[in-house]
């Protein structure tokens, strides 16, 4: 006689789980390791977030993602519509990136990045996303689960979202001398015209309370590299988040994009990256903009820009070494741990 199959798991009932184990642990083993370096909180999403995470896990043991929740395409798309759930991809990538190097975090890596290919209806989904929001319903809060996931992961570092709702972007585009509304991330990722600004609908959404105290607690705060209108300023658009990332008594750094990026900030230089900052976040002021010397072609341009926002330039090898458009994670690390050691 085959054994009864147990019921699932009630969240309602008080020993249900809905914290995760202590900060440090894993599956694997209880102790928490001791922590080095400085306080680090990291802004932004998707590939650019995945490059600043990989470099800073190996800086410092303290480190928090505060991760953009406006994703409407691909499989958080679908998720986001058809659940009513926080976009999970951006989330998802965070974490992938916070895995260790040992077979471990290399294999759990993989596997919550593993896309399904099918004719049906799993086709195209992360199995990462799937774990997340399954995780989000049974423990019916979304940065515990995220904490749970993490702890699957071997992840080192926290990965919380910016804002405790779904937001769409919108965006004032110009093309052909018209100015037109464009809703939504991947619309404004893809469009044809020039995003003159951004805005968030909601206009005025709860930010995660543990991203207010990651901020207000941190030693230095990352921006970018990343998409710049729909990855890094929507940060600055979250009323609360923007407060506390002006009030912070951390240090803020920027890393600049190695290229413009298709569809949102075609043509523009490393110093018009940071004017367009400004014109989104006044008085907001850095203390090092990051950027590699082989795509800077003005650098007194740059340098004058970085000091309207209080910072100075920090020209540095830190592009992947194949050509392609990427950071190179040691590289940038070495820079990071520099700049955080005050010896660069």
């Amino acid at each position: 006689m085959k054994d009864p199959v147990p019921e699932p798991a009630d969240p309602s009932d008080p020993d249900h789980p809905r914290d995760p184990p202590a900060y440090g642990s894993t599956p694997r083993s209880g102790a928490a390791p001791a922590s080095n370096g400085p306080k680090v909180v990291a802004l932004g999403g998707g590939h650019g977030l995945y490059a600043s995470l990989s470099a800073l896990r190996t800086v410092t043991d303290d480190l928090s993602a505060v991760v953009t929740v406006a994703d409407d395409g691909g499989s958080s798309g679908r998720l986001r519509r058809e659940l009513g759930v926080l976009p999970p991809g951006d989330l998802r990538m965070a974490l992938a990136a916070l895995c260790g190097d040992d077979e471990w975090g290399r294999t759990w890596s993989e596997v919550v990045q593993h896309r399904f290919r099918s004719e049906g209806d799993l086709h195209g989904h992360a199995v990462g996303n799937l774990l997340i929001v399954a995780l989000w319903e049974l423990l019916e809060d979304p940065v515990v689960g995220l904490e749970w996931v993490g702890r699957l992961l071997g992840a080192h570092g926290r990965v919380l979202p910016m804002a405790s709702v779904p937001l769409d972007i919108q965006a004032e585009v110009e093309l052909d001398g018209a100015v037109t509304t464009v809703r939504g991330q991947v619309a404004c990722a893809l469009t044809p015209g020039r995003v003159r600004s951004i805005s968030l609908l909601p206009p005025d959404p709860p930010a995660c309370p543990q991203a207010i105290e990651a901020i207000e607690a941190a030693d230095w705060v990352v921006f970018g590299p990343g998409s710049w209108f729909t990855s890094v300023l929507p940060h600055l658009k979250v009323p609360e988040l923007a407060r506390a990332l002006h009030e912070s008594s951390a240090r803020r750094l920027l890393i600049l994009n190695l290229v413009p990026q298709a569809g949102e900030t075609d043509g523009f230089s490393p110093e018009r990256h940071l004017e367009v900052l400004r014109e989104h976040a006044p008085a907001l002021l850095l203390d090092a903009v990051v950027a590699d010397g082989a795509v800077v072609s003005d650098a007194r341009a740059l340098e004058k820009a970085a000091g309207a926002m209080g910072a100075r330039v920090v020209l540095a090898d830190v592009a992947a070494s194949d050509g392609s458009a990427r950071h190179d994670g040691p590289r940038l690390a070495a820079v990071l741990a520099e700049i955080f050691r005050a010896k660069r």
